[in-house]
């Protein structure tokens, strides 16, 4: 599924640890502030309140460096829209092993970013489209590997380099506001979104419909929810109804 200019697609989050739906709190582990059993239920229990996509992390590989692949697997046999999914894809072949599942769009970080070719080499065989670079921003910086890592460049100058590399879209995640269920900083979503021309898949610290409304006048193309939805703050059918955008 390519991103449609004219909408913003509302993405709810099934963040996967040790074969549980958790979310935690600025990526910490131990931080947990929900664990649910069964993932496969819990995005079926989104598809079926209307989500369009479904944004699926493997924390277990982004912080053990273990993969949930038999829980991936299913998500996919239990749900029938197009699954987004990141979290520990260290190498190519795993990287093609889990485009071979079919999952509509891999979100690349660690990988692409210490090594770019690798984005260049899964776009050419499998298409820009389903290839997304995952920039996490810490203080304005890039950080890596779980967050655990900083580089020395902001989002808006890997943006344009990865673009060249091949990917086709962009998650931003703003790592100062996630989980903590505060809000979000619009400045770096709109300058991200100035500063390159391509779909940008905004996550973090979004916590009302007030929040959404912002983030659909921002321009960006999909919008991840995870928390907010886990605590009652967000209804997803309410969130829904801005998936078209506002003028």
């Amino acid at each position: 599924m390519s991103f449609n200019r004219d909408e913003m697609l509302i993405m709810p989050a099934v963040d996967i640890k040790n074969g549980k739906c958790v979310q935690l709190v600025q990526g910490q582990p131990g931080s947990e502030m929900v664990e649910i059993e069964n993932p496969e239920n819990v995005a079926l229990h989104w598809e079926n309140e209307g989500a369009k996509n479904i944004h699926v992390i493997d924390l277990d590989g982004t912080i053990d460096g273990k993969t949930s692949l038999p829980i991936i697997k299913k998500i996919l046999k239990e749900v029938s829209v197009p699954i987004q999914l990141g979290g520990g894809i260290r190498s190519i072949e795993y990287a093609k092993e889990l485009l071979d599942l079919n999952i509509e769009r891999l979100i690349i970080g660690t990988m692409g970013i210490e090594n770019p070719k690798s984005i260049e080499e899964l776009s050419e065989e499998y298409g820009s489209d389903r290839i997304m670079i995952s920039l996490d921003s810490k203080d304005n910086k890039v950080v890596i590997k779980g967050w655990q890592e900083k580089i020395d460049k902001s989002p808006v100058e890997l943006s344009n380099e990865f673009k060249e590399h091949g990917a086709g879209s962009i998650l931003f995640t703003n790592v100062d506001v996630e989980g903590l269920l505060g809000g979000f900083y619009t400045d770096p979503v709109i300058e991200l979104k100035n500063s390159v021309d391509l779909p940008i898949v905004y996550s973090g610290g979004i916590t009302t419909i007030e929040d959404i409304k912002k983030l659909n006048k921002s321009g960006v193309e999909g919008v991840v929810i995870g928390s907010a939805l886990y605590k009652d703050k967000i209804d997803l059918k309410e969130a829904l109804k801005y998936q078209k955008r506002q003028i």
